[in-house]
């Protein structure tokens, strides 16, 4: 008696990003499930262990097989061990997943992908720093430490403001801008206890324009989607930052720096899949300021707005395959459309980096990227904006002009005028200047302007009408008062360092957040704003087309 045997394809295991805090996750699980169709594309069984149930990783037709259990190191060896997999996934499940790619090549488990010696590379500071010093590539001074002694005498050493942070972690946990050495010796245990066993990073704090990349690797070659420039300056986590692509305020010479930086980053540590980097730019230098070696949260944005499948991709890589082999050809990251009708975007070999005298094209589309809070559900979140991450979600704002394109992200997300009330301007020192233009913008379009003491004075000096409103502290009515009499359509207030200030700045941007009135804590947030007046004040002037008609007539984007 005969019997015909069907050979069942290789298992991949794929790593998801497990429950973690509101508002992150979501761009893992996109990520991870894209993977798993590139991998059954690709003609592989793939399988996901993740017991997050607000994902569609965990839908039960998502993958060819689903284990609802914890990502955690005895669980996931269950799991290999039952499954027998020709290798585990690591890279699009986050932080979590990423940190199990060691210990699980110390088990005997193949890690696809990039290897966990390149991953320690990009996320030990000791390591990294000696690579991007190898590379002469540009960095803020700092170093990991483990002893507030040594925390102290490391930002005596680079000058403060420092930026410290603990390692591996996600969302900008346990994060702070520290302006002097008493907040230091306060804020430190908090750091160190975020990541028990784990350095502290003290980074000599750069104030300047904050932007990052998005790459994909295949160990060799890279691809660079494209730059997204975010709107709010260094010192804004991310996830709650405001970012734009393309940049808009960065020059040719800058993103080139970026691109090359990147590059070289990703064929010293042999990146095979994804790659993220943040910079920080100052005196048009580009500073890298963190390598993440795995997809991040950008990389659904990304994907949309280029039309690479930058997951689709990155698996490919993963598994072996070559970018010049996928349609990617070999030249300058996006400097002039390609001659090739086959080819979807632009390969930078090591060889080629970016040549200063080219002219960047004219922008496809412009996309904003902007957060999305829920402090009115959140009572005790501060809504002040800062290095560790409050958002629970984003939303997207696409047209052809810039300002149509931020436009519509910010009524997205919820800024919008209430009424017509004054807008309400109360800043620290250090952003008086840029309140001064931003009231002159409103104030042209016809809007009110009130302001407290100091900015009220400042305002007074340029020339700007405006309404003097007392601070709590100063007697009634007072800008709370106000606020809560209906009396603002909308309150713009930057964080001060000084506790009695900031304390009364607290109940103020708590009272809008009660009533409705939008709240803006970053002047760069504020100044975006008010380059949007002009399309708040007439909509027709911004477009409402599906995604692919923006790209309609232009030959140098190809949709995948």
């Amino acid at each position: 008696m005969s019997h015909n045997w069907t050979c069942m394809p290789d298992t991949i295991l794929v790593l998801g990003s497990g429950p973690i805090r509101i508002g992150q996750g979501i761009e893992f699980d996109y990520s991870c499930v894209h993977c798993v169709w590139a991998l059954e594309k690709i003609g592989y069984r793939a399988i996901v262990i993740n017991n997050n149930p607000e994902t569609v990783s965990t839908d039960f037709d998502t993958s060819d097989g689903l284990y609802f259990e914890p990502v955690t190191l005895p669980d996931v060896l269950q799991v290999v061990n039952h499954e027998k997999p020709i290798g585990v996934v690591c890279q699009f499940g986050g932080q979590t997943a990423i940190n199990l790619a060691q210990p699980l090549q110390d088990a005997g488990v193949r890690v696809l992908g990039t290897s966990p010696k390149s991953i320690a590379m990009a996320e030990d500071r000791e390591q990294f720093d000696a690579l991007l010093e190898e590379l002469n590539v540009p960095r803020p001074k700092g170093k990991a430490v483990r002893s507030l002694s040594q925390a102290v005498e490391i930002a005596n050493s680079v000058g403060y403001p420092v930026l410290v942070r603990p390692s591996f972690v996600l969302g900008g946990r346990a994060m702070e801008i520290v302006y002097d050495e008493a907040q230091l010796r306060e804020f430190y245990g908090e750091a160190e206890s975020a990541s028990e066993g784990q350095p502290v990073l003290v980074d000599q704090y750069l104030l300047g324009v904050e932007a990052e990349v998005d790459v994909i690797s295949d160990g060799e070659s890279t691809l660079v989607p494209g730059i997204m420039e975010h709107i709010e300056r260094a010192g804004v986590h991310s996830g709650d930052s405001m970012a734009v692509y393309p940049a808009v305020g960065l020059t040719l010479e800058v993103q080139s720096q970026m691109i090359e930086s990147a590059c070289k980053i990703a064929r010293a540590l042999k990146i095979k899949g994804l790659m993220n980097i943040q910079f920080v730019i100052q005196n048009e230098i580009a500073y890298v300021l963190e390598v993440n070696p795995r997809a991040s949260r950008t990389v659904p944005f990304l994907s949309k707005v280029t039309g690479i499948p930058m997951v689709d991709l990155g698996t490919r890589c993963m598994m072996g395959e070559e970018l010049t082999d996928l349609s990617y050809q070999s030249g300058l990251w996006c400097l002039e459309p390609s001659s090739s009708e086959s080819a979807k975007g632009y390969v930078v070999p090591e060889s080629d980096f970016i040549e200063r005298k080219a002219v960047l094209p004219e922008p496809v589309l412009f996309a904003v990227k902007a957060p999305v809070f829920s402090f009115q559900k959140l009572r005790k979140v501060e809504p002040s904006l800062g290095p560790e991450m409050k958002s629970t979600g984003e939303i997207m704002g696409i047209d052809h002009h810039f300002n149509a394109a931020l436009y519509k992200a910010m009524i997205a997300s919820g800024i919008q005028f209430k009424g017509d009330g004054y807008v309400l301007i109360s800043v620290k020192d250090d952003d008086k200047e840029k309140a001064v233009q931003i009231a002159r913008t409103f104030a042209n379009q016809g809007y009110k302007i009130a302001a407290t003491g100091g900015t009220h004075d400042a305002l007074i000096q340029a020339g700007i009408e405006n309404l003097w409103v007392m601070k709590i502290s100063e007697g009634s009515p007072n800008l709370l008062d106000r606020i809560m009499q209906g009396e603002i359509s909308i309150l713009i207030n930057s964080p001060s360092t000084h506790k009695q200030a900031e304390r009364e700045a607290a109940q103020i941007r708590r009272a809008c957040i009660e009533i409705g009135v939008a709240c803006i804590t970053s002047i760069d947030t504020a100044e975006a704003l008010a380059d949007a007046l002009e399309i708040f004040a007439d909509p027709s002037k911004s477009s409402c087309l599906r995604l692919g008609e923006y790209f309609r007539g232009k030959e140098a984007m190809v949709l995948a």
